[in-house]
């Protein structure tokens, strides 16, 4: 899908973002605020940072839910991400690790994910679970088994600390004004983020298996009669979406450093405004990833504000995100979604 074509498609999203951004920019004059302060490049790379893991889960709920099966567990499998990945690169480093104990931690801690999302994908597709009942069943168990596996390793739902990814600096590159501390100076996992949405994006819109994909989210029958297995579509999208938000997860917990199991988790809420960010993106790589970015944004709004020294409540201002979550939801109204998501396919062979 072109540039052009995606902006012919999107119209309503875009001028709904462009109208956010309007309106910001009007209450920023309105209430005198800072605007240079606020948007520094510390801002910046927060942001990108606060929303690598929901465009990291955006970008796999939406392969499946393309698929014509809709993954509402992305929240539960982000919390087994974080936590695995937390408790391997603990157990990895013995108590101390280091950038190699976590980063192999995090690619153990995807592999776990995507094993659970296998026993996920099989309830849904070969006995037809009721999708819904099942992603808040992997929530919930997610709410349990993250506080409950800190509590078996460190005695607290809480771990200590533990160690975050260090920064990539690009010689010369990041010399550059304002660009070169954002791009080149950075966590080498937003870029990573940034490949494999353009990757995504690529594969769903310019390669046989994407349209593939497509095909059996809205005209199941048709890709059958074409010779193509509609069941291992879908489980290969759907085991993709459970890696990718552990993967997610694991990107939080390498940017944060430890885990924290109280509440609702570190993760806390990620995952559901994810499932909003495709909403908003209309399905897109490219758009889910814009709309995480937005959200990252308000969300390293307090910091930004505590910075410059604004006085705003934090409970105030952590309301930002859901706030925006209302706003997309309403501009949402546009987008269609898939035709066959959740209906169970199978094939008349």
């Amino acid at each position: 899908m072109s540039v052009a074509g995606y902006a012919a498609r999107n119209r309503v999203q875009i001028g709904g973002a462009v109208a956010l951004v309007v309106l910001a920019a009007a209450l920023t004059v309105w209430l005198g605020l800072p605007i240079a302060d606020i948007l520094s490049v510390g801002f910046v790379s927060r942001s990108l940072q606060a929303a690598t893991p929901i465009a990291l889960a955006a970008i796999g709920g939406l392969y499946a839910e393309k698929s014509g099966v809709f993954n509402i567990g992305l929240e539960g499998f982000m919390i087994f991400g974080a936590v695995n990945t937390a408790a391997l690169a603990w157990i990895f480093g013995g108590g101390a690790p280091s950038q190699g104990d976590l980063w192999l931690a995090m690619l153990a801690s995807v592999s776990l994910t995507l094993l659970y999302t296998v026993l996920f994908a099989v309830l849904m597709i070969r006995y037809n679970a009721d999708q819904i009942v099942a992603g808040l069943a992997v929530w919930f168990i997610g709410l349990g088994f993250g506080p409950f596996t800190a509590v078996l390793l460190w005695g607290s739902r809480n771990s200590p600390g533990l160690e975050s990814i260090d920064d990539v600096t690009v010689p010369l590159l990041s010399e550059i004004p304002v660009v070169g501390p954002i791009l080149f100076d950075t966590s080498p996992l937003v870029w990573l983020t940034v490949l494999l949405t353009v990757a995504a994006w690529s594969v769903l819109y310019h390669t046989r298996y994407g349209y593939w994909i497509q095909a059996a989210g809205e005209n199941p029958e048709a890709l059958d009669t074409a010779g193509i297995d509609v069941t291992r579509v879908r489980y290969a999208a759907v085991i993709f979406s459970g890696a990718m938000a552990g993967l997610g997860g694991a990107v939080l917990l390498a940017h944060a450093g430890s885990f924290t199991g109280t509440g609702d988790t570190m993760v806390n809420g990620r995952g559901w405004i994810g499932i909003v960010a495709y909403l908003f993106g209309n399905y897109n790589p490219l758009g889910a990833a814009a709309a995480a970015l937005l959200f990252g944004g308000l969300d390293m709004l307090q910091i930004q504000f505590q910075t410059v020294g604004i006085e705003l409540p934090n409970r105030l201002v952590n309301l930002f995100p859901y706030l925006a979550v209302i706003v997309v939801l309403t501009i949402w109204g546009s987008t269609r979604t898939p035709s066959a998501v959740g209906e169970p396919y199978e094939s008349e062979e």
